[in-house]
This record gives structure tokens, C-alpha cells and sequence, in this order.
């Protein structure tokens, strides 16, 4: 029997385009790629900003074990109190406290178990939430069990994506960033045996300013003056990463992007 676990992880889907490419491809390559759970970032899901219960079910119905999420979590006034009702969908952990949902989930796959995290970085984003490497730390330590570990790291900087991966070197099978919607060209291994990457991507439309109307984003530089952005159309961009890990001892043997394009 195998020892291999493969965790395909889809990046950022952006509003009703990128949810038609979720439907369309990811069926397929969870088949293809013979994943064994699969993680989708829909922070951007609902208009390109937030996330609904509805549009929960309908990335779950698409093949979405666990959804993560970021800085638009509650863009959606309406998730607010639909979030804490919702299995393994998830907000930043490090969060204060008292915000609806949770941060982190243990989900069985294959015969495995699996403690999925979501945080978020503080430069650039937001000041009010709390440290995500001790947040990190107290979700390890709360979790001793499962020995297969992911962590979405939804944050701005380069840097600070990168400091949370070696801060889990060893501790994580796998730390992929999201937000950013630019896909970046450092997919490894690090030396503990963490799958790294600085950012996925996303799942948006190709021809647009990071998956919104490319005229409507530049109208605003041109003339400083705030406009509504809206979901771009088009070719849709499918950016995602399949982690490949040992399942006795929870380390990465492997990270490849798997890219795709649906039309």
C-alpha cells in the first residue's frame, strides 16, 4: 500500500468566473492527479469579494474538502452569522477570538488525519488581528495527533509568507500562500521537509488586473478617483499546487504547480 498523500490545493477563485472553473476542472483533476483531499481558497468567491454559505455548498459540491479564506471573510454581511454553522470552512485563526467561525479543522482522508489551518499576515492588511506565528504555535500544540499538517498563509508580503514557512519547517507538511493573485515561481521542499510556496495564485480571469475589470482598476490610477471594481470576463486562470506527502512521517516529498486554463 502506498505512503503517499497528495493534497491538491486550489488558489484564490475569483467571483462567478472563477467558480464555473472550480465546477469545471477540479472534478477531473482530483481524479487525474489521484488527490486525496482538496483545499480551496474562496475568499474571493462571492462578486470577488467574500464568501457565502451558498457558495460554500457549491464549492463543495465541486470537490472541495476544506475551504479557506482571508482579509474578505466577511465581506458578505450575510456570512457573518452564516460562517459559525459551516463544517470545515474556515477565517484566519488569528482573528480575535470573538469572531464568528474557526481557523482550524481535522479532517479524515484516505486513512489519515489531517489539521488544515488558515491565517493571516498583519503588514498590510489589518492591525487588530493577532500574532499568526504564535497563533500557529497554539494550534500545533492543541492538535498533537495528526501527523499531516497544511497551512494556508493569506498575507501581502513576500517576507512575511516566507518567515511563516520557516517558522513551520519541519512542523508543517505543507505552508502555500495566498492573496496576492500572482502566481510565484519558489514551489519546494524546504530543508524539514515543509512544501512551500510564496503564493498559489489564483482561479480568475486571465485578462484582468488580479481578476477584476482591467479598465475599472485603471481608471482609478489614471484618475485617483474610487470606483466599484468588478469581476473581469473571459479566460479563466486555474492556478493550484498538488503536495505530495509521506503519511508516516507527515513530511513533503514533493510540490508542483498544476496550472490549467478554462475558457
Amino acid at each position: 500500500m502506498s505512503d503517499e498523500f497528495r493534497i491538491l490545493f486550489v488558489a484564490d477563485v475569483v467571483g462567478h468566473p472563477g467558480r464555473d472553473a472550480v465546477k469545471a476542472l477540479l472534478p477531473g483533476l482530483k481524479k487525474e492527479l489521484a488527490a486525496d483531499l482538496a483545499i480551496v481558497n474562496g475568499e474571493n468567491a462571492a462578486g470577488g469579494f467574500g464568501l457565502t454559505a451558498k457558495i460554500a455548498a457549491e464549492l463543495k459540491t465541486a470537490g472541495a474538502d476544506v475551504i479557506t479564506t482571508g482579509n474578505h471573510v466577511f465581506a458578505q454581511k450575510e456570512f457573518v452569522p452564516e460562517l459559525p454553522h459551516l463544517e470545515r470552512v474556515l477565517r484566519p485563526a488569528n482573528y480575535p477570538p470573538a469572531a464568528p467561525g474557526t481557523g482550524s479543522c481535522v479532517v479524515e482522508a484516505a486513512g489519515q488525519q489531517v489539521l488544515v489551518m488558515n491565517l493571516m499576515g498583519r503588514i498590510f492588511t489589518a492591525e487588530n488581528l493577532d500574532d499568526p506565528f504564535r497563533t500557529a504555535d497554539a494550534i500545533l500544540a492543541a492538535n498533537p495527533g495528526p501527523r499531516i499538517v497544511f497551512c494556508d498563509m493569506h498575507a501581502e508580503t513576500t517576507s512575511e509568507k516566507t518567515a511563516m514557512g520557516w517558522h513551520l519547517d519541519g512542523r508543517a507538511s505543507a505552508v502555500v500562500g495566498t492573496h496576492t493573485h500572482i502566481p510565484t515561481a519558489d514551489a519546494r521542499v524546504l530543508p524539514g521537509g515543509t512544501a512551500y510556496v510564496t503564493d498559489v495564485g489564483m482561479v480568475g480571469p486571465r485578462d484582468s488586473c488580479i481578476g477584476m475589470d482591467k479598465d475599472v482598476v485603471l481608471q482609478r490610477f489614471l484618475t485617483g478617483v474610487p470606483n466599484r471594481f468588478v469581476v473581469a470576463s473571459g479566460p479563466v486562470t486555474f492556478n493550484s499546487v498538488l503536495v505530495t506527502i509521506s503519511g508516516s512521517t507527515g513530511r513533503a516529498t514533493s510540490i508542483q504547480r498544476i496550472d490549467r486554463e478554462h475558457v
